[in-house]
Parts: structure tokens; sequence; C-alpha cells
């Protein structure tokens, strides 16, 4: 499989990453487990969690997602073939979060820990923390690098008025330099990516690994109706698509859909890769059926003219 650089990062991946938020959610660890067997069976090697995957499922305390890929990669011997991403920043244990030094530090070893790996690969900051400075939290992850515990950094939901100061501060001798950012972004989610942190992208060299690829599962159809969300737990984050616009690009992935004989999901996935700013869009999978038909959306290549439509329709 031809795979992707991750910015200046060495790291190379495969056209699609596999989201773990789903793991240990509506996921439990053996479905999770079947899904990352198949996942690497197809040939890819990105697996995107975070330290606060899920600690919304009733139950859960955070670090699901971790452990149960820690399990995994323990028990398969797979390590060398995945390239792990994962993220802090987020409130795991309550009253501690952000990017200040000691907290990243303290949860890096968390994450280690869980996933029972000596390095984490990709190591993203999950939000920008505008209290803690960015020297501060570009050290805390050079130390981390230092220490061989991480390979590359990212940045994931940072402003380009944001990013482009700290991509400034890591030109200085021994800053660590994000590598790679992780926007939501798909058909219906353009805006906020693309007038201004992808030309800040393209310009620096960023990989862009992009989440809510399908639109927390709108973009795939079947949402069409008020009646529709109740079909699945992730159901109400699609509620907010549920409109005039949402239901017109939903008409145009139907279209595409049927003239490349695929289905609306494939052709939403394949709209996403076809920009040439992204290195692979996040997409989450319950089971191996679905996990399947995300693998089979790389393999699309949708034509100028279908890419035009989709456009329009979603403006």
């Amino acid at each position: 499989m031809k795979t992707r650089p991750l910015g200046n990062s060495g790291l190379h991946v495969g056209p699609l990453a596999l989201g773990g938020n789903v793991f240990g959610w509506t996921a439990d660890e053996a479905t999770s487990i079947h899904v990352l067997d198949a996942f690497v069976a197809g040939g890819f090697n990105l697996v995107d969690t975070a330290d606060v995957y899920s600690a919304w499922a009733p139950g859960n305390n955070g670090g699901e997602s971790e452990t149960i890929i820690g399990k995994w990669l323990k028990k398969t011997g797979t390590r060398d073939k995945i390239v792990i991403a994962t993220k802090v920043g987020l409130e795991v244990v309550p009253g501690e979060k952000g990017l200040s030094r000691s907290y990243i530090l303290k949860a890096a070893e968390r994450s280690l820990n869980r996933l029972q790996v000596d390095t984490i690969d990709l190591y993203q900051a999950h939000q920008d923390d505008e209290a803690t400075p960015l020297e501060e939290t570009l050290g805390a992850f050079g130390e981390l690098i230092g220490q061989g515990k991480v390979r590359a950094i990212g940045a994931s939901n940072y402003s380009a008025d944001r990013l482009a100061p700290a991509l400034r501060l890591s030109r200085e001798p021994g800053v660590p330099r994000y590598e790679c950012l992780q926007p939501g972004y798909n058909l219906y989610d353009r805006a906020g990516y693309e007038a201004a942190l992808e030309p800040l992208c393209v310009r620096e060299g960023l990989g862009v690994i992009p989440y809510y690829s399908l639109a927390a599962g709108f973009l795939t159809g079947k949402y069409r109706s008020a009646a529709d969300l109740a079909k699945s737990p992730r159901g109400a984050k699609a509620k907010g698509y549920l409109n005039d616009r949402g239901l017109r690009i939903l008409a145009a992935l139907d279209r595409v859909a049927a003239r490349y004989k695929s289905t609306p999901g494939k052709v939403a996935i394949a709209w996403v890769l076809a920009r040439p700013s992204i290195s692979a869009p996040i997409a989450s999978a319950t089971n191996v059926e679905q996990l399947n038909d995300l693998l089979d959306a790389t393999k699309l290549q949708l034509e100028p003219e279908a890419v035009q439509e989709l456009n329009e329709a979603s403006r």
C-alpha cells in the first residue's frame, strides 16, 4: 500500500486512520480487537486514540480505548506494524487537564502504561490550552522526545492563530515542531479548516489527519429524518446536520455514489482523500463490516467532475 508522510516526522501512514473513540464504548473489547485485527490485515497502520476515550460512557473512567489497544498489541505482537497516535489535554482524572509541563509528563506515563509500549509514535495536544505558554508545552513534549518516549508531536483542534506561533517557536534550536494537525473536517464542516488552517499546513508541510470525516455518521446517509437519529447512540451528534444544506449534500452523495456503484459513506471518505493537503482521514468502526466499507473507500478515485459536484452541493 502506498503510504503518506506525516510532515517531517519520519512517520509514514496508510490513507485511512482507525479512530479508537468507540473502543470501550459502542465497541466492546472483543469487538474492538476484531476490528483492529481486520485493520492490520487490510494493510493499514495508523490507529488514533486519546487518554480520555471513552470516559463519557456509563461506568467508564477514561483510558479504556488505550487499555484495549495495549492488550491487543501485547497479544498480537503487532507493535512494529502500527503507528500509535494518542492525545493529552482533556480531563481524565477530575481536576487534571491542560498542557502544562507537569500534566503532560504525568499523562504520558499513564498512556504509555495503558498502551503497554515504550514509545508513543504521535503524541498530540488534544486541544489548545491558552493558559499555558506555548514554550512550556513544546518544552515538555521535547523532554519526552529526548527520553525516547515520544517520536513526534501533533496538534488537535488548534486555530491557525495559535498553530502559527507554535510553529514559529519550533524554529528555535531544540524546540520540537508539531508535525501534524488533527482538525474536524468533512464534506459538511469545511470552512474551519479550508479558510486558514489548510494554507498554513500546506505552507509549513504538516500532515493532516482530520476527524469526523463522516460527520458523526451523517454522511453515510443513515440519518435522513429526526426519526432516524434514534438508530445509534451517536445519532444525537448528527442532529445538527439535518437541515436544507445537509440534505442537499446527501442528495449529491447519492447521485455520485450511484454513478460509481458505491455508497454515500465511501464517497464522503473519498472526497476527503481527494483533498491534496490531507494525509489520512480518521474514521471509526463498531464492527468489521463497517471497517471493510471504510477500507474500500480508500480505493475509490473520484474524478474532478464528481469532486466539483460535491463541492458545489456543500458550498
